[in-house]
């Protein structure tokens, strides 16, 4: 039992730095997606904070499992490194009565994970695109005067002045293949109806450009429009009717066997873990942060791009696959020493 929580202790200490580290890069990758919004929306700090809140899941889902899984490895291979193991190893336990200590907190990250990430992740999903879908109804078309870089749909957009939703000095440009066009309007008057933003522009000229000619055109008024909103948000109910739509409807069924694998990754990877983990230090060079992080990006590779091809059936086949081939990894290595 002292040893159990001994191991727990070394492993905690490994694992908090590295999760939180990867939380905050993480986090800051999705705050500047959040923030990207406030060229179509504008959101208060609370609301900010409402949507990061929303993406807290994901956020948990693709960090935690690569720091249980390096923590793991590291924390063992530190132990090994100090001879720790080596005395372990010497009241006759053997790397397999290792793994076992770690299994029921293995396993209970892997549950969590599964809730995390078949259960919360789609629903916090829903919640921001109806979240957003609200704002976007209501949205008062954030453009700020005298900004260059500004988009409106598919046009770069420029303002002089702004008053409420009247706009003065209009420039509009866009390109497309092998066509330009540019539009100028002294004034232009926003209207939005549940999401779907009109343009009015009044008293300008238009220019169209291609290869061979340029066309001017004179208006009075002209519409440019653009829906920034989606009609399609549907109506989440549950985990299990979300997912079983899905499955019949064949949708979005690449993202469930993806969050099935990854929720179970430190499981299927604790034969790697002893075998990263476990080496002699008076002879070898402790490389077990470069070995878990290939057997990070081999694992995500497989699972994607043989996963999106196969779906469902990479729920039986991939793990079959991996925890064969890392049984057999550490049969030739460490099995054979311990």
């Amino acid at each position: 039992m002292k040893l159990n929580h001994y191991l727990y202790s070394q492993f905690a200490i490994t694992f908090f730095p590295i999760f939180l580290g990867l939380f905050f890069i993480t986090s800051i990758v999705f705050l500047v997606k959040i923030a990207s919004l406030t060229s179509i929306i504008t959101i208060d700090f609370f609301e900010l904070f409402r949507l990061f809140a929303y993406v807290v899941p994901q956020i948990i889902f693709y960090t935690m499992p690569i720091s249980f899984f390096i923590s793991m490895v590291i924390t063992l291979a530190k132990l090994a490194s100090e001879y720790e193991l080596t005395v372990i190893t010497s009241f006759g336990l053997n790397p397999v009565n290792i793994l076992k200590i770690f299994l029921p907190l293995t396993l209970l990250l892997s549950a969590l994970l599964l809730v995390v990430s078949v259960g919360l992740i789609p629903k916090t999903k829903f919640l921001t695109k109806q979240f957003l879908e609200t704002k976007k109804k209501e949205a008062n078309f954030n453009i700020k005067a005298s900004e260059f870089g500004q988009k409106f749909g598919d046009w770069l957009i420029y303002i002089n002045d702004k008053n409420d939703k009247t706009y003065s000095d209009v420039k509009l440009f866009k390109t497309e293949e092998k066509k330009d066009q540019f539009i100028i309007s002294k004034t232009a008057v926003l209207d939005n109806d549940k999401g779907n933003l009109s343009f009015k522009l009044v008293d300008g000229k238009a220019f169209i450009i291609d290869e061979k000619e340029l066309n001017q055109i004179d208006y009075e008024s002209m519409y440019i429009n653009d829906s920034i909103a989606d009609s399609k948000i549907g109506v989440f109910t549950d985990t299990y009717s979300y997912w079983k739509h899905n499955i019949q409807k064949n949708i979005d069924i690449d993202d469930l066997t993806f969050f099935v694998l990854t929720s179970l990754f430190p499981l299927f990877s604790l034969f790697l873990v002893i075998t990263f983990g476990y080496f002699n230090p008076r002879y070898e060079k402790n490389r077990a942060v470069f070995f878990s992080l290939i057997a990070v990006v081999l694992y995500y590779v497989l699972i994607k791009m043989i996963g999106d091809k196969i779906l469902l059936h990479a729920l039986y086949i991939i793990p079959t696959v991996w925890i064969i081939g890392t049984y057999i990894l550490y049969s030739q290595t460490i099995k054979k020493e311990y």
